[in-house]
């Protein structure tokens, strides 16, 4: 039996669970709106480590430790590890979990790669390729300011429309084990292209492949907003909310009732001067984790859209004047 439906999507016949989750953030993180919801959080963004590369490596490996030992599984228990991060050949990755020895699947998707992770380990669940498998992302301020914008010694003004990249890693095992929360559906993005070129505005990059997304969506599904308890976007901040309900809105579905964005949950802006919100893969990850999957599982929420965003550009593509292009995916995250 096909498990295709619409144009982009899936919906699997035996949905896969999401058995446990861990979230480690930063400082700022943690004296942010969402602190005590937070696995770990660290009283330095170093976390013990040389350099910024190597604490992202360390969020990334207490987060698969903490999401494995919460599942009472070991690493040789995992059998796919699907993660990725924003830095140049995916080097928090493959630094972080080298020493658990799980097969890896690398990953880079920018902002967006939580819901690729996601998606992929649950389609190798579903398909009955692996008993569990880990979805895993991670961003650092201090890493990717280095290696996106200007040295953060530079101390550059920041203009209202910038987010701010989260500290934080998000770690997820997804398993055929009956768990409280399943991933009964996916789809997946396109590239859209709108013409930015501001690297400090990624809410109005992602915006509209959020809304492709979205509204791709509920079309291949045959469902309308109100299914949902809330579609929440990764990474989008104050200002790409504004554009994704209009350009939604223009579509014909009105998201803005049931519309959060884990960029504007995770930071209080005005008291933490973070701007239009936070960004980077740990935003969605931890948010997702420490926030919203804990309301699926207590049956709070009963279905919710899970849509992270990412900016694709480099630092070749911007230096060389291209544009900035979107991307997102979406993971249907139930009660079960």
């Amino acid at each position: 039996m096909t498990q295709q439906i619409g144009s982009w999507s899936l919906q699997f016949a035996e949905a896969p669970f999401i058995l446990s989750s861990a979230s480690v953030v930063g400082k700022k993180e943690g004296e942010g709106p969402l602190g005590e919801l937070f696995d770990m959080v660290c009283d330095s963004d170093k976390f013990g480590e040389d350099s910024w590369e190597q604490s992202e490596s360390s969020m990334q490996k207490e987060a698969a430790a903490l999401a494995m030992g919460k599942a009472s599984l070991e690493p040789k228990d995992i059998r796919y590890v699907y993660a990725g991060d924003l830095l140049g050949q995916t080097i928090a990755t493959s630094f972080g979990l080298m020493e658990y020895e799980i097969p890896l699947f690398g990953l880079y998707g920018a902002c967006s790669t939580c819901g690729e992770a996601l998606s992929l380990a649950a389609m190798c669940v579903a398909a009955g390729y692996a008993d569990h498998a880990l979805a895993l992302t991670s961003s650092h301020f201090a890493s990717a300011e280095k290696q996106f914008r200007f040295p953060v010694e530079y101390a550059n003004q920041r203009p209202l429309s910038a987010t701010w990249t989260v500290t934080g890693s998000g770690a997820f095992v997804i398993s055929s084990t009956k768990g409280k929360a399943k991933i009964t559906g996916i789809t997946t993005g396109v590239i859209t292209d709108y013409g930015v070129r501001d690297s400090m505005n990624m809410g109005a990059a992602m915006a509209p492949a959020a809304a492709r997304l979205i509204v791709q969506h509920l079309k291949d599904f045959n469902r309308l907003p109100d299914d949902y308890d809330a579609i929440i976007t990764g990474d989008l901040g104050y200002v790409g909310q504004e554009i994704l309900w209009k350009l939604t809105e223009n579509e014909g579905y009105d998201i803005s009732r049931i519309h959060r964005d884990c960029g504007i949950e995770i930071f209080d802006k005005d008291r933490q001067g973070t701007q239009s919100g936070g960004s980077g893969c740990g935003c969605s990850a931890t948010t997702l984790s420490a926030c919203f999957l804990p309301k699926v599982e207590s049956g709070e929420m009963k279905r919710i859209l899970f849509v992270p965003t990412g900016a694709m550009l480099s630092q070749v593509s911007f230096n060389e004047g291209q544009n900035v292009p979107g991307m997102a995916h979406g993971v249907v995250i139930e009660s079960a």
